[in-house]
Parts: C-alpha cells; structure tokens; sequence
C-alpha cells in the first residue's frame, strides 16, 4: 500500500500545481495591454501622489487600477512574483471607490484608490494561503487577515498575493506550487525571500505599495535585492492576525515559537508611502481573540536638526562586498555634507546572533517547519539551513573539530554546533541568552546616536546562492534578536568598473568566516558568488537602524537619509522591462 499511497500523494501534488498555475494564468488575462501613454503616468506616481490625484478628481481609483494591472502581467512576465491573482476582484472594488466618492466627494482612507500586493501568507478571503505547499492548495480563507481588514478599509484595492521559498526560511523564493521568483533587474539574480515576490512586484511597479513579514530579514533582504524601500517594526506594533502561521510557519519559526516573534511591515516605493502605511497598522486590532498588537497608534515625532549616526562595514561573520561597503560610505558622505555627524563603531556580534538564532530555531530539528512538505520536493535552500539536526551527533562533531582544527574556521564550527535537536532544559537556557544579548547589545548600540549598516555582505546573490550561504542573514537577523525596528533604503547600483575585488579591498581586515567568505569572492581558481560584472546593475541598500519602540523616529530619520542622498534613479518609474539585464523570453521562473 504504501508505494501506491506515495504515488497518489505525488499524483494529487502534480495536479496542484497544475491547476493552481493554470488559475494564475487565466486571472492574468483579465488585464489590459500596457500602454506607456496611457499608463505611465499612474506608475510614475506614489501612493501618496495616487491618493492627492484621486481627492483631486484628476485620476480615478479605475484609472490607477488599469494601469497597475498592465504593469502586473509585465511584472509576473519578467519575475514570476504572483501566487493568487484577483483583478476582477480588484475592479469591483475600484467601482465602488469611484461610485462613492463621485457621491460624497470624500475619501473612504487614506490609501483610497492605492493598488496594493500581499506577500501570500496574509489570508485574503475567498483564496489560498498555500504559501507553496500543495498540500495547502485549494483551502480557500474564511476571512481576510487582520492586516488586510484594515488596509481595505482604508481605500486600498488588493490585487493578488506574492511569492515566497518553501517553509519561508530561506532568502531565495521558490517553491514547487509557484515556482521562482527572479530579481527584476537581473533574471540570474534572486529577489530574495521570504517576501521575495513582494519585493519583485513593487520594484517593477506592479503594484504602489506591500506588505511584507520579517523573521530574520524576510522584508529587508528582497528590499535591499530589489532596490525598493521597506520598514521592518518592533515585534508587536502590527497585528499578524489572519496569517499561515495559525497553521505552521509564521515566516519561519513554528506556532508557539515566542523566542524570536515575526512582523508584518509595509514595502513600497518611497519613505513617505511607508508612513502613510505604518500610521494604519501601529497598534490596530481588529478582534479581541489576542492581546498583540500593543495598542499604541502612530506617535509624531520632533528631531534634533543635527543627528549622530554610527556605522560599520563588517560584522565579523562575513567580509562586506566593495559594492556595499560603497553604498554605507557613500551614504556617510551624504549625512555629512548637510550636517549630520557620522561615527564608525564597533559591529554588534552578529555570530553571536546567527548561533541563537539557529539554535532557537532548531530546536526541534526543524521537524514541525517541514512537516506539511509531503510529497513535495524539498527545495536545496533549505539543504545547509537543516542540515546541522540530520547530522548524527558524532559526524557533527567530527565535522566541527576539522573545522576548527584544520580549516581554522571556529565561526562556522560554532553554527554547525547549534544547529541540533534540544532539550527544553537546553532551550530555555538559550532563550535565556538571548534575553542577556540583547540587553547588552541595545545597551552598547545606544550609547549615542541612530545606527545604520549594510543589508547584507553582497548585493542579489545567484540562484542557488541560499542553498550555502544562508548565514549571509546574519545581517539582518542580528537585529530581529534584538527587536529593533530597522528601515531600508536604496543607494546605488552595483557597478562593475568600481566594485570589483582590489588588492585594496583584499588587504583590508574582514575577520569572517574562511568557509562563507571563500564560497562569497572564492577561493583559490574557484569563483565565488559575488562577481561585480554579473551583478552590474543591481541595487544596493542599506539598514537604518532604531531604538526600541523607536518606530515612528526611524522613520522620520529615513525622511532625512532619503532626502541627503538625492535622486539616484530608484522609486515609481525607475523600471522597465528592458531594465532586466539577459531577460528570458517570458521569464516565467521554473
């Protein structure tokens, strides 16, 4: 019986995605073709520039919705960003915007007429959150998600919901169900993960505004992969209500996984647009079910007119790429010549970070986080990120004295020895320690002024590059440990003239792990990930970092930062489908 059963299961998956693909394509003929007269001029817009238009009977919610959804086919052409598509839904909603304000002449939000994408753990009613699983497919939600509740109530019109990686614990977004999403800017690069299709839409202007929902960099490395803006808040400022993680990964982690809580925030296109958004979801409820979020609602704030920002160039787990040590200087440049002070600091410890964060995660041998996989195939991101737990106790041992004793690295000795099965008498002692860093750490972060980094090593990564460098989100996770609210901002491009490997960059200290930073610039004849002429082109962000409770601050000094950098050709309009250097013929992902 039980190979009979195995190939039933695998029958039913093969159907799934066959059906749900089939789905996809249909919805998206319902679109008109893109029309840059006609169009562009919607998509050259903010959503806060949408919202002004419409209140100034200039546009119409049905107007602005046409054109995002011409550019939506475009953008599921190049990059393969969609799961569930719902224009026609969409439609009806722009309708009735129109019809009611045409009677009352007043808005019904402040995102009234703004086209808007859901990363596809966010439950919409009516259609799935498989989050890549076919064994999740056609489960349709009883109701929307709490975040999705308030944004239509707002005036926002949901289009469709975007790609993610199987089990969410990846940086790469792939998965059997949907495919892979490719970076808009290049088809060999990735658009990140675990909100990888969200970044991807927004970028190529599929869509004015999103949501996204952070882990351990799951809004901020698509963000910094993709050129677009994005805020990751503190853990309990926007309710997650309504989302896959009733059922198991809430971007990672496992239900009931308190150790490290995962987020929802907004991604857009500028810093403006992420207020708008922001000042929506702080502190809404829309049930009593649960006591998260906070009930603290937007707070204005007044800066200083002189800022002190701290920065560092490495993180000690791996050596930052030229092209990202440009962006953070180049950056530091441009607060400085308006006056603001910039301080180089010590780097918080990101390994010490990456350990607990993958022992915390681990300790179960990730047996709950990959147990709706079934018949799929499990994806290679996830190969070196649950590797440490099949590993016999004595091969991870042995593995970890030749990595220590003869490769000489004791940083990846020391990941591989956390990621393993746990006692709860081991877990509890390493929530302890988390507890303990990150009271040190914001203790040593906030001796003085607002902090700002790099949003990962290198810029977009190759395909396939999660599947051994998963502990690049050293990053961005160090500060989910510590549950600051952190704010991405685009800076530049890579470009192959400048940002290739020096004998400069060589020469200069990195202190990182010798196995991550020879799989990154190579080792020997072998190459490595980061190659400045594939990757010419490709955006380059950086972190701003924030207090606790800090959000509205943060991003009141991402106003600052955005606006001492100057235009750089990021934002609505800046993409185009020529833009995507070698597109494949229908970039339809695999």
């Amino acid at each position: 019986m039980w190979p009979l059963t195995s190939i039933s299961a695998q029958q039913a998956s093969r159907e799934a995605i066959e059906s749900k693909r089939a789905c996809r394509a249909e919805a998206l003929k319902h679109a008109p073709e893109f029309s840059s007269e006609v169009h562009q001029k919607y998509l050259d817009a903010t959503a806060t520039q949408i919202v002004e238009n419409i209140e100034a009977r200039l546009w119409t919610a049905s107007d602005v919705l046409e054109a995002y959804l011409a550019r939506a086919v475009q953008a599921q052409q190049a990059t393969n960003c969609f799961t569930e598509v719902f224009f026609d839904l969409a439609r009806e909603d722009a309708r009735k915007l129109d019809a009611e304000f045409a009677k009352t002449g007043r808005l019904k939000g402040t995102l009234h007429g703004v086209p808007i994408s859901v990363k596809d753990q966010f439950d919409v009613k009516g259609f799935d959150s498989a989050v890549g699983y076919t064994q999740w497919a056609d489960r349709p939600a009883q109701k929307d998600a709490a975040v999705v509740t308030m944004l239509r109530k707002a005036g926002a019109v949901i289009i469709a919901k975007t790609n993610i990686p199987q089990t969410l614990l990846a940086f790469e977004s792939a998965n059997p169900l949907w495919g892979r999403t490719l970076n808009p800017w290049s088809v060999a690069h990735t658009a990140g993960g675990s909100s990888g299709g969200e970044g991807a839409v927004i970028a190529t202007d599929g869509a004015a505004l999103g949501v996204g929902s952070d882990v351990g960099g799951s809004i901020r490395i698509p963000s910094g992969y993709c050129g677009i803006y994005a805020l990751k808040p503190g853990q309990i400022r926007v309710s997650y209500e309504g989302t896959s993680s009733k059922r198991i990964a809430a971007d990672g982690p496992n239900p009931g996984f308190e150790a490290v809580r995962a987020v929802a925030g907004p991604m857009g296109r500028s810093v403006a647009d992420l207020e708008r958004m922001a000042r929506i979801l702080f502190g809404e409820r829309e049930s009593v079910e649960g006591y998260y979020p906070a009930p603290v609602p937007y707070r204005d704030v007044t800066l200083p007119e002189k800022l002190r920002f701290g920065y560092y160039l490495n993180d000690g787990v791996v050596k930052g790429s030229p092209a990202c040590h440009r962006a953070v200087l180049e950056t530091v440049e441009a607060l400085r010549k308006v006056g603001h002070e910039c301080v180089e600091i010590d780097a918080p410890d990101a390994a010490q970070a990456l350990r607990l964060f993958t022992g915390l995660t681990s300790a179960d041998g990730y047996e709950k986080l990959t147990s709706p996989l079934g018949p799929d195939t499990r994806d290679p991101a996830l190969f070196l990120v649950t590797l440490g737990p099949r590993l016999p106790n004595f091969v991870r041992a042995i593995a970890g004295w030749v990595l220590r004793n003869f490769v000489g690295d004791t940083k990846f000795a020391s990941f591989l020895a956390h990621s393993r099965r746990k006692s709860v008498f081991q877990y509890y002692g390493l929530v302890a320690d988390k507890l303990a860093f990150e009271l040190r750490t914001r203790t040593a972060l906030w001796s003085g002024g607002h902090r700002r980094r790099r949003t990962s090593a290198v810029p977009a990564v190759p395909h396939g590059g999660c599947d051994r460098l998963a502990p690049l989100a050293c990053s961005t996770l160090l500060y989910n440990i510590v549950d600051s609210p952190v704010g991405v901002i685009p800076v530049t491009r890579v470009d192959a003239t400048r940002d290739g490997l020096s004998e400069e960059w060589r020469a200069a200290p990195g202190n990182g792990s010798k196995i991550l930073e020879g799989e990154i610039y190579g080792r020997g004849s072998k190459a490595g990930a980061y190659d400045a002429r594939a990757m010419d082109g490709l955006p380059v962000g950086v972190q701003i970092i924030g207090q606790a409770w800090g959000d509205e601050r943060l991003l009141a000094i991402m106003h600052i930062v955005d606006a001492a950098l100057g235009p750089r050709g990021f934002g609505p309009g800046s993409w185009t489908p020529s833009r995507q250097n070698g597109r494949a013929k229908g970039g339809k992902g695999q």
